[in-house]
């Protein structure tokens, strides 16, 4: 815990097999134990089924309600809650730091919030158990920090795809299967 935000962090671990390196912060929320293995492994097999073995490090926030409130409203415009907030590196604010401090870092992906009641209600809603709607979230955040988004159709359909292939590697149902539109 950090005595100064009152943040909890995890150890970051690098994957031996994708070279990805996986930082998992509690900000707010009652998220129950196991939660930052369920985040781990599905970013993880997300990343190894888009890019493989190149090096990257990537940033999780577990947070609630209220935080993704004010990131969705500061970031996107838009009032209220959502599940998953991603914030890729390449469209992050220049920090001012000069181009050779970051020498020989691994890439950073980015960050992916989620946000836990919201997870919780549509897992209910959709009669999902919570860790499965997790995974899918995460996965979901990962691949839109890889360039993946869901705005036109067609692009839509090539991440819903993913998605769908690498929750069943994870054992996972098809999260779309309910979905009128498929």
């Amino acid at each position: 815990m950090n005595a100064a935000s009152g943040r909890k962090r995890s150890e970051k671990s690098r994957s031996p097999v994708s070279g990805l390196e996986i930082e998992v912060l509690h900000e707010a929320g009652d998220w129950e134990g196991g939660t930052d293995e369920i985040v781990r492994r599905a970013a993880e097999h997300a990343y190894v089924v888009t890019r493989g073995g190149e090096p990257a490090e990537l940033c999780i926030v577990l947070g609630d309600d209220a935080l993704i409130a004010r990131l969705n409203k500061a970031y996107r415009g838009k009032d209220g809650p959502t599940n998953v907030l991603s914030f890729p590196a390449a469209e992050m604010p220049d920090t001012g730091a000069p181009e050779q401090a970051f020498a020989g870092e691994l890439p950073l992906l980015g960050d992916v919030v989620l946000a836990r009641e919201t997870i919780a209600r549509e897992a209910a809603a959709q009669q999902k158990s919570f860790s499965d709607h997790l995974t899918h979230l995460t996965v979901h955040g990962v691949l839109h920090l890889l360039g993946h988004d869901h705005i036109e159709d067609p692009d839509a359909e090539e991440m819903e795809a993913l998605e769908r292939d690498i929750l069943e590697d994870l054992g996972i149902a098809d999260p779309y299967a309910g979905d009128a539109a498929h």
